[in-house]
């Protein structure tokens, strides 16, 4: 596989409306709790951390002409991600609902914004086909638009020899479009890395064994290395031949929220340098342990992360 330098990463910028409760909440009771705004998007997250982590890095996205569009693109300038917002009168920037319970477990639900509403004729192309890596997430591929965006993206990849991730994004929108579906959307994409977590990897493969099922994604996803993100046991990493365990580096959850993004973009930074997946897994596990330690996806930095991203 070509290693890389430059990551392009094609997809969903939205803000998250993060709802923390200490209790349960009882229909129609009231409760008190922590509610925050934060930037987001499962694309964006990995692009901020992927940079963060000493990666060059653009993203290509879609925005609406509001305020939240113009926080997008501050929030990107503070990252120091060159970015390319396509914006749009029709639709509204991306905002989704974040509840993290009392465990730290997340769930959330997704509004139709202007992310879902990118078409390929408004992709810039120089900026994927000058870069070397691509990253695409599978919420680009869940309705269309903004799936032939997302596709015709890959097919640029394919054709300049770029490498290119994949995040299956959602165990449950998997389930509802359909297994095979699904896979006739991304098998042929010629996926390099594959970024399951345990339950997308389930729905894919019907195993329900950690290593069974990085087997049975590598015989879907054909050569493509096969990362399985297993939240409080680790990661797993299969190179098509071995199989190897990277432990946790805490138990310590205060929110689960952009623990996969975060982890994708740290294991990019380290990998696409390093050539060494089980150290960049290593890296990456470290960085999404502080990360959920946290509230929000991208939490401000402190010297503890520094410490991480910059040891050797």
């Amino acid at each position: 596989m070509a290693m890389s330098q430059s990551l392009c990463v094609v997809g969903d910028f939205a803000w998250d409306v993060l709802i923390r409760t200490n209790n349960n909440l009882l229909k129609g009771g009231d409760s008190f709790g922590e509610v925050m705004l934060t930037p987001g998007g499962s694309a964006a997250n990995l692009a901020v951390w992927a940079k963060r982590c000493g990666l060059d890095t653009r993203f290509i996205g879609k925005i609406g002409r509001d305020r939240f569009g113009q926080l997008a693109r501050e929030d990107l300038v503070k990252e120091n991600i060159e970015h390319h917002f396509v914006e749009t009168d029709a639709h509204l920037t991306g905002s989704v609902a974040v509840f993290v319970d009392q465990t730290g477990e997340r769930s959330m639900v997704s509004g139709h914004g202007a992310d879902f509403y990118l078409i390929p004729s408004e992709l810039p192309r120089s900026v994927i086909t000058s870069s070397n890596h691509l990253h695409l997430t599978a919420w680009s591929f869940f309705t269309d638009p903004p799936r032939s965006a997302a596709r015709m993206a890959a097919q640029l990849a394919q054709q300049n020899n770029l490498t290119i991730s994949f995040d299956p994004a959602s165990f449950q929108m998997i389930q509802e479009m359909g297994v095979e579906q699904f896979l006739s959307w991304t098998k042929d994409l010629a996926i390099d890395i594959f970024f399951p977590n345990f339950d997308e990897g389930r729905i894919l493969t019907g195993c329900d064994e950690p290593e069974a099922i990085v087997r049975a994604l590598a015989n879907i996803y054909t050569d493509a290395l096969i990362i399985l993100k297993l939240d409080a046991d680790g990661a797993l990493v299969f190179d098509g031949k071995t199989a190897t365990q990277i432990p946790p580096a805490t138990n310590n959850l205060v929110d689960a929220t952009g623990a996969g993004d975060s982890f994708a973009g740290a294991f990019l930074a380290h990998y696409l340098k390093s050539n060494s997946p089980v150290e960049a897994a290593k890296f990456a596990t470290a960085v999404a342990a502080w990360v959920i330690e946290h509230l929000g996806a991208r939490p401000k930095a402190d010297p503890r992360l520094q410490q991480i991203i910059q040891a050797p």
